[in-house]
């Protein structure tokens, strides 16, 4: 566990770090999203009765070390109801792989996996360590007004691709009715023709 300070004109900030925790990010993230945005004493009681000890003890430890760094710093500072946890983020440590030995000499792969967990308080609840935020929502915006036009453009084409072979039905249809009209006549006029000859026949005798 390691303690930093961010230097901060406007209001105190502390930060402390969790590194090669032995639990997966995906259930760290549970447990953290609950303490997110919450006042730091407020989080310690959440963290002291946490539905996952192990998770919770850690993330006790890691928000009490911060409000002790803050104190440390700030010695005006009177306890924890006066912070905020403004940032409390889960990133993927490192990953130790292993292999359970099955049938005919294989082997499957396990990946023990573990988190790095970053706790920041600041007695300031909007202050953000993150600046370049604002920047990559823009981003994201410009992008997806290019893929509008993307997809704008992929519609036209199949609406093209697709008229051409509803014009295409419509000339076999067309074919297939004359071709259907013709056999009619060359029928009809075989039976007229065995009509006279049987009438013509009937006279003979």
């Amino acid at each position: 566990m390691s303690n930093s300070q961010i230097s901060s004109t406007n209001a105190i900030v502390s930060r402390a770090q969790l590194r090669g925790f032995r639990a997966t990010p995906q259930k760290s993230r549970r447990v953290v999203d609950l303490v997110r945005g919450q006042r730091a004493d407020l989080a310690l009681n959440m963290m002291r009765f946490a539905n996952q000890p192990e998770l919770g003890k850690a993330i006790y430890d890691l928000i009490s070390s911060a409000v002790a760094n803050a104190k440390q710093s700030n010695p005006g500072l009177r306890d924890a109801s006066q912070l905020w946890v403004v940032e409390a983020l889960v990133d993927e440590g490192f990953t130790m792989k292993r292999f359970r030995a099955r049938a005919q000499g294989r082997g499957y792969p396990i990946n023990k996996r573990s988190s790095q967990i970053t706790i920041t308080l600041s007695d300031d609840r909007k202050f953000r360590t993150n600046l370049n935020l604002k920047a990559g929502k823009k981003k994201l915006v410009t992008k997806t007004k290019a893929d509008d036009d993307l997809s704008q453009k992929k519609s036209d084409s199949t609406e093209k691709v697709t008229a051409k072979p509803a014009a295409a039905k419509k000339a076999t249809t067309k074919k297939a009715s004359a071709t259907k009209s013709a056999a009619k006549k060359t029928s009809a006029k075989k039976a007229t023709g065995t009509e006279t000859l049987k009438s013509k026949e009937g006279e003979a005798k």
